[in-house]
């Protein structure tokens, strides 16, 4: 687990960050280069507003798939620098099936291409109709002549969580009552229940994306800023300075109605 600035939560106060520090945690963005340019744009913006002394921009997981454009949103952050923000970028289920499936694992290639995976390809110059017709050792084979390599780097250095102040960002949730140092990587990326539904304090605010809302889920415990930007066309960033929490929205003019993430 990535730390930073931890300090302690009293059930007495509200959740903080750490002082002079703002974040930006983006909701999963699945392949929508479009709305992604957006909430750059607004978060340089919102950078001008208040002058915080440090600021990171971190993206919840599950940057690919679904979405037209996986690959341009994989080049856009590798290379994204801003003199004001540290991007940080957690690790979602479905950037861990891509590199499962790029070290040559066998028997979940059919899962991945139902689940956003022949978007993703396709957005790599892979033609659908070639591909289905190969065998899955070929498929996997051509899946990784698509895919840069310095693709492939960048996503295998994402982490599992942060800890910023009172507040934990991970792609999914935890698991209730199992410490944070005994969680598993699965329940991390994948976790729906228990955790959704769970009303314990775990000591601190446990922000994620993973599980798709109308609107933004906000609990004593959660805060869940999946809004469905794949299928919805709205990408949504939670920003945390001090005890403050807002929200910043990029918003396109129409959506994928692809079904349930």
């Amino acid at each position: 687990m990535m730390h930073f600035l931890r300090r302690g939560r009293s059930g007495t106060t509200r959740p903080r960050t750490p002082r002079g520090y703002r974040a930006y945690a983006v909701g999963d963005v699945h392949g929508r280069l479009d709305l992604l340019e957006d909430m750059l744009g607004r978060v340089e913006a919102d950078l001008e507003k208040g002058n915080p002394k440090k600021a990171i921009l971190l993206f919840l997981g599950d940057l690919i798939d679904r979405g037209p454009a996986s690959c341009q949103v994989i080049e856009r952050l590798r290379t994204y620098r801003h003199p004001r923000l540290r991007t940080i970028f957690i690790m979602g289920n479905h950037e861990e099936v891509l590199l499962r499936l790029l070290a040559g694992e066998r028997g979940i290639l059919d899962s991945w291409l139902r689940f956003g995976g022949t978007e993703c390809l396709a957005s790599y110059g892979v033609d659908a109709a070639a591909f289905k017709s190969m065998s899955e050792r070929e498929a996997l084979a051509a899946t990784k002549r698509a895919i840069p390599e310095t693709h492939r780097q960048f996503i295998a250095d994402f982490a599992d969580t942060l800890r910023f102040g009172d507040y934990l960002f991970v792609h999914a949730g935890i698991r209730p009552a199992v410490d944070i140092s005994m969680q598993s990587q699965s329940d991390l990326r994948w976790i729906r229940q228990p955790f959704l539904d769970d009303d314990s304090d775990h000591g601190f605010v446990v922000v994620h994306g993973h599980t798709i809302s109308e609107a933004v889920v906000q609990r004593s415990n959660r805060i869940g800023v999946d809004t469905g930007a794949y299928r919805t066309g709205i990408l949504t960033a939670l920003v945390l300075e001090g005890e403050e929490r807002r929200f910043l929205n990029a918003v396109a003019s129409g959506g994928n109605d692809s079904g349930p993430d």
